[in-house]
C-alpha cells in the first residue's frame, strides 16, 4: 500500500488518537477511549484504508 496521508493529516490523527486514548486513563475513564488506537495507528503508519477505498490522498508525494 502507498502512503496516502499528508503531514498535517498525520499530525492531527496522532493528536486526536492520543486525546481519545487518554479518556481510558483520565476523565470519564471509559473503554470507548480505545477507539483512539485507530487514528493513532493510521497517523503513525501514514496509510488510511478508508482513504484508499475512496481514492483520497492528502499526501503531495506519490509513493
Amino acid at each position: 500500500m502507498t502512503r496516502n496521508e499528508g503531514t498535517v493529516d498525520r499530525v492531527l490523527r496522532v493528536i486526536v488518537g492520543l486525546a481519545l486514548l487518554s479518556l481510558v486513563f483520565v476523565g470519564p475513564q471509559t473503554l470507548w477511549g480505545l477507539i483512539g488506537i485507530v487514528p493513532l495507528a493510521t497517523g503513525l503508519v501514514g496509510i488510511c484504508p478508508i482513504y484508499s477505498i475512496l481514492g483520497i490522498r492528502t499526501c503531495p508525494i506519490k509513493g
